[in-house]
């Protein structure tokens, strides 16, 4: 049987606002609660709060599972083309090499996501930049996410 990929942590983190990564993203700023680092490797939390319309790209995690928990508003969230409104206290489990997407529908939202692995916040770090489209989907790209559309509309 292999062991589950938090078997893999070794050392206790205690992440503070003080030693916590911040990055500004799509017009929002994503706080890194817990890296890769943090893990061994084995996932990432990432809290978020955003403004009417902000969202992601459609986009496709070819290794990861995503999770959203919502704390607060509401999004929409768009996984295999079904949509789905996810309130405070709703979860949505997106596996990996499932299209998906979101939006903020409410007039802003603040949720935590769970990566499994820690690609996302690695994409987050050397994307906060503020690429243009092309150069995100590539960075996107080299960190196992291919962007497969636009955002979609509040």
């Amino acid at each position: 049987m292999t062991p589950p990929p938090a078997s893999r942590i070794r050392t206790p983190a205690i992440t503070t606002p003080g030693t916590q990564q911040t990055v500004s993203f799509l017009g929002e700023l994503y706080h890194l609660r817990v890296t890769g680092r943090d893990t061994g490797g084995a996932f990432a939390v990432v809290e978020t709060t955003g403004r009417r319309g902000h969202g992601s790209p459609m986009h496709v995690h070819r290794a990861a599972s995503e999770t959203f928990v919502v704390l607060e508003g509401e999004l929409r969230v768009i996984v295999d083309g079904r949509e789905h409104l996810a309130g405070a206290g709703c979860a949505a489990v997106l596996p990996a090499g499932r299209p998906h997407g979101f939006v903020v529908t409410s007039d802003s939202a603040r949720y935590l996501t769970l990566h499994h692995g820690p690609a996302f916040a690695d994409f987050l770090v050397e994307a906060g930049a503020g690429p243009d489209q092309a150069a995100l989907g590539e960075i996107a790209a080299r960190h196992g996410i291919d962007i497969v559309g636009p955002p979609p509309l509040p």
